[in-house]
């Protein structure tokens, strides 16, 4: 899980490569969990808040903060 500093160093760019390597983070654990293997469930809650904060900091990016 990244913390919000490590988040506010990067631009907006490595934001958005953050944001989708977490999209195929999260896919992959979706089809893991399909096909019937256990991933350990905290990794999507992990993933979630994670996928969050980044959004949070692009915000502030575009607001001007």
């Amino acid at each position: 899980m990244m913390k919000m500093d490590e988040l506010r160093k990067k631009n907006e760019s490595e934001l958005n490569q953050v944001l989708d390597d977490l999209a195929k983070e999260r896919f992959s654990l979706r089809i893991k969990r399909g096909s019937g293997l256990n991933p350990k469930p905290h990794l999507f809650r992990e993933n979630k808040i994670t996928a969050a904060r980044v959004k949070t900091v692009l915000k502030e990016i575009n607001n001007g903060k």
